[in-house]
C-alpha cells in the first residue's frame, strides 16, 4: 500500500435521486474531477450532501444521471473492483464494535482477498506480511499504532474517527470519500487529518461544515442547496460573500489573509 497513491478522474452528469411522490433529494447535480482533486461539499443542513454521497459510492441508485469512475459507470462495474477503488468513512460513528482497533483497520484489506476473508493456503504466509505491512502503514499515519490492542468500543469520539480513516486508507484506494471527517474532532486533529488527506495524492471528495476548513483543503468545491448545485468549481469562485449568504442565510464576510493563504470567513445573522 502507497499513501502517496494515484487518483482516479470522476463525471458526476446530472445526477437526480429521490424517493416517488416527494421532491427530489438531488436534482441535476454535475461536476467532473481529475485525479487527485480535493472536492469539499458544503450546504446547509438537509442540502443532500449525504445523499449525494451515497450516489457517489454506490448506496444509491439515482433515478437519472450517471457517476463515472474513470470513464466507467460505477453501476457497471464488479463490487469488489469498485470497493478496490473507492473507500468511504461514514459520518456515523458505530457504536459498538466487539474488535480491536487493529482488526478495524484490518477489514480494509477485505476487498483485495482472493477468497474472502482468507487467502488460499498456498499463499497464506505471503499475502499475511502484505495485508500487515499495509494496515501498520495506514495505522503509523493516522497515528493510531498505540491503540493497536485497544477495543474499538473504549476509544473517544476522536479515536474512532482515526480508525475509521486508518482502515479506508488500508484499503489503498484512488478515490476517497469521507462524511465530516472533522466531526468528533478537537481543532489540532481536524488540521491534522485534512493535512494527511491533502498529501495522500488521490482523488478525495469529502462534506465539510466548516467553511474555513473547506477553502483551506479543496481544490474544488461545491455549494448544495435543496438538492441543487448552486455553483461549482474553484473554492475562490464558489465559496463568494454572495453565495454563502444567499445559502445559508446569513451575512457571510471574507477576511483576505494577504500571504497567500486562504481567506478566514466570518457569519452573523441577518437583522
Amino acid at each position: 500500500m502507497s499513501c502517496n497513491g494515484h487518483g482516479a478522474s470522476m463525471q458526476v452528469r446530472g445526477l437526480r435521486y429521490g424517493p416517488a411522490g416527494i421532491d427530489p433529494l438531488i436534482d441535476g447535480v454535475s461536476f467532473q474531477l481529475d485525479p487527485g482533486d480535493r472536492l469539499a461539499i458544503v450546504g446547509p443542513n438537509g442540502a443532500g450532501k449525504t445523499t449525494l454521497l451515497r450516489c457517489l459510492y454506490r448506496a444509491l441508485k439515482p433515478g437519472q444521471g450517471s457517476v463515472l469512475l474513470d470513464g466507467y459507470d460505477i453501476w457497471s462495474l464488479d463490487p469488489r473492483d469498485l470497493a478496490r477503488r473507492v473507500a468511504v468513512v461514514l459520518q456515523e460513528m458505530p457504536a459498538d464494535f466487539s474488535f480491536t482497533v487493529e482488526d478495524i483497520v484490518t477489514m480494509g484489506r477485505i476487498p483485495w482477498r482472493r477468497s474472502g476473508w482468507l487467502p488460499a493456503i498456498g499463499q497464506r504466509s505471503a499475502c499475511a506480511a502484505s495485508e500487515k505491512a499495509a494496515v501498520w502503514h495506514a495505522m503509523e499515519h493516522l497515528n493510531v499504532v498505540n491503540l493497536a490492542k485497544r477495543g474499538f468500543a473504549t476509544l473517544s469520539g476522536g479515536e474512532k474517527q482515526r480508525v475509521l480513516v486508518a482502515r479506508a486508507l488500508a484499503q489503498d484506494p484512488q478515490v476517497l470519500i469521507l462524511d465530516e471527517p472533522s466531526n468528533h474532532l478537537d481543532i489540532r486533529n481536524q488540521l491534522e487529518i485534512l493535512d494527511l488527506l491533502r498529501g495522500l495524492g488521490i482523488t478525495v471528495i469529502t462534506t465539510l461544515h466548516d467553511i474555513n476548513l473547506a477553502a483551506g483543503f479543496a481544490t474544488r468545491a461545491l455549494l448544495l442547496h435543496g438538492g441543487r448545485a448552486i455553483a461549482e468549481g474553484l473554492p475562490e469562485d464558489v465559496l463568494t460573500e454572495a453565495n454563502l449568504s444567499a445559502t445559508f442565510s446569513v451575512k457571510a464576510h471574507i477576511h483576505a489573509t494577504g500571504n497567500g493563504s486562504a481567506p478566514n470567513f466570518s457569519f452573523a445573522l441577518r437583522a
